[in-house]
């Protein structure tokens, strides 16, 4: 067994409706934990699936050609910049495994999103927390540029930062990559891109042109609805993407999954409906806040961060009424998933009494 991985605290992902409804005998769970979109999935999802001539004793398209040119072909990229993974859990571990090695260094945001730092400490790399702004959520791009070193092999940026909401702007992005030694990789994992306001402004594909050292990563877990089906991507300078291909497992990508994310991302209709009800339902979340005098950081995303003083009572206090919510990343705060307009209602009923309390 590698000694890296002894004493790791592995991620810990949300316990199952079905569990919780057992344990507080409920009959209805919301599930606002794990920032599943839910407005469920395009309705050209299923009918393309219906329509797919189930020939599942053959192997997926290792490729994923179509999708591959799709994405290659919106984005304006070239197709062998992209890599396809199970999720982008799967992207992010392919990236640790191909990039570090024992004593590299990785440099991430505090708090982010627990991946980075898991896989890297796999590798045995050492991992360097760059504390955020406390108070507005930001990257501290001068505490981030000095964290990097000669032993940096990566730097994580999630944009927007899961778990704080909190959005950063290409100009900064790039005006950290300038600073950037040419050997040290940065990842922008844009998970949530698709909900921000202005995305196309701020996403930064429009950069991998200019720096070889960056890439950009994108899934269809969020507002697309599919994250059943378990399809992301990286998009990255084509002699790195070779390398990642080598050890990437030949048919990861199941057909169903293709041809559900095939149908998802040529429905860009629907995603711009989902975008648009989300932002109606997160600007009342922080209005919500505002009037209850609730610290929050502003969200660009599908889920809001908040502090309480008593959060555990909090989750607990919406737990019992049905409503799983996000914990554990620091004290005295939770997170919640945007859900549908008469959750949201119930929500903030419940939160208001419980902060009045």
């Amino acid at each position: 067994m590698k000694e890296s991985i002894k004493h790791l605290k592995s991620y810990e992902p949300e316990t199952s409706v079905e569990e919780v409804k057992a344990e507080y005998h409920l009959d209805r769970i919301v599930r606002l934990s794990a920032n599943e979109n839910p407005y469920g999935t395009s309705p050209k999802v299923k009918e393309a699936i219906l329509n797919w001539g189930f020939d599942g004793n053959y192997y997926p398209d290792s490729e994923s050609k179509v999708l591959r040119n799709q994405i290659a072909n919106y984005w304006s990229l070239s197709p062998d910049q992209l890599i396809f993974g199970v999720g982008l859990d799967e992207i992010l571990e392919l990236i640790s495994r191909t990039f570090l090695t024992p004593g590299d260094e990785v440099v991430v945001p505090d708090p982010t999103f627990s991946e980075y730092a898991l896989h890297a400490e796999i590798e045995g790399a050492k991992v360097v927390k760059v504390p955020i702004n406390a108070e507005t959520g930001h990257n501290d791009w001068s505490a981030m540029t000095k964290a990097v070193t000669q032993q940096t092999k990566l730097v994580w940026l999630c944009n927007p930062n899961n778990p704080t909401g909190v959005i950063e702007s290409r100009a900064d992005i790039q005006a950290f990559l300038d600073q950037v030694p040419s050997d040290t990789l940065v990842l922008v994992d844009e998970a949530y891109m698709d909900f921000a306001d202005g995305a196309q402004d701020m996403t930064c594909f429009p950069l991998l042109s200019q720096y070889p050292n960056l890439a950009v990563l994108r899934t269809f877990s969020k507002a697309y609805g599919l994250a059943g089906f378990r399809v992301g991507f990286i998009a990255m300078a084509p002699q790195l993407a070779q390398y990642m291909q080598m050890i990437r497992l030949p048919y990861n990508i199941p057909t169903v999954s293709q041809i559900a994310a095939q149908a998802a991302f040529a429905d860009q209709v629907f995603v711009d409906q989902v975008v648009a009800k989300n932002r109606v339902e997160r600007q009342r979340w922080m209005d919500f806040f505002d009037q209850m005098g609730v610290k929050y950081f502003p969200s660009q995303t599908n889920f809001i961060y908040y502090r309480v003083d008593d959060e555990q009572g909090l989750a607990e206090a919406l737990l019992s009424q049905g409503y799983q919510i996000r914990r554990g990343f620091q004290t005295h705060w939770l997170r919640n998933t945007i859900g549908l307009s008469a959750d949201n209602d119930q929500m903030m009923a419940i939160t208001k009494e419980f902060l009045k309390a």
